[in-house]
């Protein structure tokens, strides 16, 4: 279960569904509120016929509300009591609670029909909560992945999430030591680290010429926490002192209008350029003529930040150097002279010295760039890291190869990701 499929900045979700089909996983697809923005993948179309889309309003949402009442009415009614008393302490989740319970209880309906044996969400919010009711309602298992603002921003209802669920799945060791620093007892034994990956032959290296002027690329979001302003105010040093560079910004989002007006005052037009977004099989194509990737990601006062940047994987399998922060799970990617190099949060003079470092030592670039492949291919390979997760699915949590065979050569099972 995930709030919105597809979403434009959740590839990797999607990427993960298709190589669960591949393995012969059935998976289906059942998003709380529709579809935002991803149709730039083309990738979506593999598992259109597979997701579920409902309305806000319909007669199958009152429909729902009604079998579970005849059905059901203790346990219906219990749960409602427990998620808003859980997730009272936070206005933000508990204004949209009594929406996802409403869609939960259609999801519950539909699952069972379908006979699916286990329900996965993404992201320990709100499907992380519809999961829990569909448990509550049908006793279908449950599991769900935590990644990064889900964990970061607001927990309220998390310890009871965790002691629901079958497994609980998170892309690092950081947010691991989180969860259970939070939840105590009811994650003992539950919290597995599956980290995110990438196709080591679609994001492949390919022959790199150094371009004329320096040019770094910056694939994200347009969103605070993003640390696109301190990228600018690195990009303001680095001209002040007479060293040439472009940077390509790929990506949407609120921060945008800001961005482009902030580029116009300063007079960074001919070196700052905001690409939008893109269809993501093109963004090779931009990391190819890049110097380096760079992601100054920040947290924010709320305590939103990143998890571990997919497209910061996607730049180091195609052998291009990184450079990115010290925080949350980034350096269990990126270790600092290694495959990039890693600079304090909010510091634009550091910033400023990582990029001119890589700009004026090609050697250093290239070393770093064949540092990055391999980290990537060690940990990061998508293909192992979901075989990872169908062993969680299927009860075989041993690792290695052996186990890896059983689990590719198993049937199929019916799966419902939402």
């Amino acid at each position: 279960m995930v709030s919105w499929f597809p979403a434009l900045t959740e590839t990797f979700i999607l990427d993960e569904l298709r190589e669960l089909a591949a393995r012969g996983v059935e998976v289906d697809v059942l998003p709380l509120f529709g579809a935002r923005g991803g149709e730039v993948h083309a990738a979506f179309g593999a598992l259109r016929g597979r997701t579920h889309y409902q309305r806000s309003l319909s007669w199958e949402l009152a429909a729902a509300q009604l079998h579970w009442l005849r059905r059901k009415p203790r346990v219906l009614l219990r749960a409602w009591a427990a998620a808003l008393r859980a997730n009272a302490p936070s206005r933000k989740l508990l204004v949209r609670t009594p929406a996802v319970l409403l869609k939960a209880a259609v999801v519950a309906r539909r699952v069972e029909g379908m006979g699916v044996d286990h329900v996965h969400a993404h992201w320990a919010t709100h499907p992380a909560l519809a999961a829990w009711l569909v448990r509550e309602l049908t006793g279908i298992r449950y599991s769900f992945t935590g990644h990064a603002h889900d964990l970061y921003v607001d927990r309220a209802m998390l310890r009871e999430k965790v002691a629901g669920a079958e497994f609980v799945v998170t892309i690092s060791d950081f947010n691991r030591r989180l969860i259970e620093e939070v939840c105590g007892d009811a994650a003992r034994g539950k919290v597995h680290v599956v980290r995110c990956g990438v196709d080591l032959a679609e994001f492949a290296p390919v022959p790199r010429r150094p371009p004329g002027v320096p040019a770094f690329a910056c694939v994200a979001s347009l969103r605070p926490y993003k640390g696109h302003a301190i990228l600018l105010d690195a990009v303001s040093l680095l001209r002040a002192r007479g060293i040439a560079v472009r940077v390509v910004l790929v990506g949407d989002g609120e921060l945008r209008r800001e961005l482009e007006a902030r580029v116009a005052r300063e007079g960074l037009a001919g070196i700052v350029e905001l690409r939008g977004a893109l269809p993501h099989e093109e963004v090779p194509a931009v990391l190819a003529g890049a110097t380096a990737m760079v992601l100054p990601s920040v947290t924010q006062r709320d305590g939103q930040m990143e998890g571990i940047p997919v497209a910061l994987m996607e730049a180091m399998a195609m052998g291009v150097p990184v450079i990115s922060t010290r925080l949350s799970g980034i350096p269990e990617l990126v270790r600092d002279g290694g495959g990039g190099l890693l600079v304090p949060e909010r510091d634009p003079a550091a910033l400023a010295a990582a990029m001119e470092r890589l700009a004026g030592d090609p050697a250093l670039a290239a070393r770093l760039g064949e540092g990055a492949r391999r980290a990537v291919a060690e940990d990061f390979d998508r293909a192992r890291n979901v075989a990872r997760l169908e062993q969680l699915f299927t009860g075989d949590s041993s690792s290695g190869p052996a186990s890896s065979a059983r689990a590719a050569a198993a049937t199929p099972r019916r799966g419902a990701a939402g």
